[in-house]
């Protein structure tokens, strides 16, 4: 952990969630200041300890209102944004998050003349997308280049961590069902990338390292389909359970019951985004648009899932020196 700061401060929106708050670490870690700009700054104290005191500090923003964005960024050197949702949810909309939110921070960099910004979106994007979720998130990338060209835009495939929503989730499922579902069959292809190191390649754009008006594709070092990631996750929690297909129809069916839920397993939304393989373009490996062309050296899921997964073991924690 830095001891010294560098004298230079990051507004990081978003920076108290799952990837959030990896990049803050890791901001910290190298000397920056940094102010933590979230909805509920009151919610965000766990971040404060991944800095030396005084370093990081939580701030009130919401970017669905363009006054708290513009406070937010006052006396910045880089902005960072990582204000994502998997779900729709009141007034949390794709279009007010993904579409409006990327703009407004870049619109409140370039009025105060900050020129490193640093926007998180997803392998996917695609203003064509049958996904609301892909297009919003292509829409947004659009109104981050137009307002400020200079920007760095980074695409992660499917994130996994300590915190993450996918492995967690179904290891979660797979202590009370003897089945797990394959949506669309499970052959939908995934790069899973480890959330550390998308915040390494964070803080190495926020360094000056990456090529400014780029687009990067984050993926780890495998390619796995579906199938595979849940073959993987069950070997890590030793169970056994039944991976059962379930066709694109009737999941969406499913979906259109389980999102009536406050936090549902699945959406309709989802159901149309795993219909897309979730990997590294061949053009992003050719121009080095890629964690290897940024010098990040990528974890794989085997060395890291089993640092968190094993609270999911029938004894938890303590099957860690069980024979398999």
């Amino acid at each position: 952990m830095a001891t010294a700061l560098n004298g230079k401060l990051v507004t990081v929106f978003g920076g108290s969630g799952f990837i959030g708050r990896y990049i803050v670490r890791s901001l910290a870690r190298r000397g920056y200041r940094v102010r933590v700009a979230v909805r509920r700054p009151d919610l965000a104290e766990h971040v404060q300890p991944l800095g030396v005191p005084g370093q990081i500090m939580p701030v009130q923003a919401n970017l669905r209102y363009r006054w708290s964005v513009d406070r937010a960024v006052e006396g910045a050197d880089a902005v960072v944004n990582c204000v994502g949702i998997l779900n729709q949810s009141g007034a949390q909309t794709f279009d007010a998050v993904q579409t409006f939110g990327p703009r407004a921070v870049a619109e409140a960099a370039r009025a105060a003349g900050i020129k490193r910004v640093v926007h998180i979106s997803a392998i996917g994007a695609d203003p064509e997308a049958e996904s609301g979720y892909a297009r919003s998130k292509a829409a947004g990338e659009k109104g981050m280049f137009e307002t400020v060209p200079e920007a760095v835009v980074f695409r992660p495939s499917i994130v996994f961590g300590p915190e993450d929503d996918f492995f967690n989730r179904f290891a979660d499922m797979a202590r009370i069902s003897p089945v797990l579902p394959l949506i669309g069959g499970g052959g939908t292809k995934f790069q899973p990338v480890y959330v550390g190191d998308v915040a390494e390649a964070v803080a190495r754009a926020v360094d000056g390292e990456a090529k400014e008006g780029t687009i990067y594709e984050l993926g780890g070092p495998d390619i796995k389909t579906f199938r595979e990631c849940m073959e993987d996750l069950l070997s890590v929690v030793r169970r056994k359970r039944v991976l059962v297909s379930l066709p694109f129809g009737l999941a969406s069916l499913n979906a259109q019951f389980l999102q009536l839920l406050p936090k549902p397993l699945l959406t309709v939304d989802q159901v149309k985004q795993l219909k897309v393989d979730n990997v590294v373009s061949e053009a992003a490996i050719k121009d080095g648009r890629t964690l290897n062309g940024l010098g990040v050296e990528a974890h794989t899921l085997a060395a890291i899932l089993p640092t968190y997964l094993g609270r999911f073991r029938l004894h938890g924690q303590y099957d860690e020196h069980r024979a398999v």
